[in-house]
């Protein structure tokens, strides 16, 4: 039984992976950016590190071994590289994906665990918060270095969309003046209970495949 169970973690773990890539996608190409300006940052925030964190977690305690985790985040964002290849072969501009900046954050986890003597609740509680709340960041700076997302998609419509609907220039700052505060904020109190689901996959995975 030992295969089988290894067999279910590893696919999960890839199934976890691809659906990060295809959030990514989701939430981070240039039309929806362009729509929603800051609103889609945060939103973007809080998916992605909760998606990390669930991940992450369930990945590292299945193997016990600190840096698990960054390992798991470079394996999302290898996945995500290549569907930017791939859009960008479709004709797409290169910056039509913004990959995530998730490496620095799992790195925070497994040195929460490391520090922590492989402590499991540290990790999601001290680890949760700490992604939670550094992953906006790091992506803010990862926005900053990219083309101006309102100039690619003026430039680059989306072809299934008719010329009516072409974007309009957002009012930034409308509802509230830092994206980065309010992503950090929603992210370190949701990331945790999401932590905390991903440790628990891993106990009931070992307990399906011990019945």
């Amino acid at each position: 039984m030992v295969w089988l169970r290894r067999t279910t973690h590893y696919l999960f773990i890839v199934v976890v992976a691809v659906n990060s890539t295809l959030l990514t996608i989701n939430a981070e190409d240039y039309i929806f950016y362009t729509d929603w300006m800051w609103t889609s940052f945060v939103v973007f925030s809080v998916s992605q590190s909760t998606m990390l964190a669930v991940g992450a977690i369930y990945y590292m305690l299945f193997t016990g071994v600190p840096g698990t985790a960054t390992y798991y985040a470079t394996i999302m964002t290898l996945y995500t590289w290549v569907a930017k290849g791939a859009w960008f072969a479709l004709g797409y501009p290169y910056d039509f994906i913004v990959v995530p900046v998730w490496i620095p954050s799992a790195m925070l986890l497994d040195l929460t665990y490391w520090a922590t003597r492989r402590n499991k609740h540290a990790a999601i509680i001290i680890g949760g918060t700490l992604v939670g709340l550094s992953f906006p960041l790091f992506n803010m700076v990862n926005l900053l270095l990219v083309r101006d997302p309102l100039e690619v998609a003026f430039k680059y419509p989306r072809p299934t969309l008719p010329a009516y609907m072409t974007p309009i220039e957002p009012q930034v700052g409308k509802f509230y003046n830092s994206p980065v505060a309010l992503g950090s904020g929603a992210g370190a109190v949701l990331t945790v209970p999401i932590a905390a689901l991903g440790a628990k996959l891993n106990t009931w995975t070992y307990r399906w495949m011990a019945a």
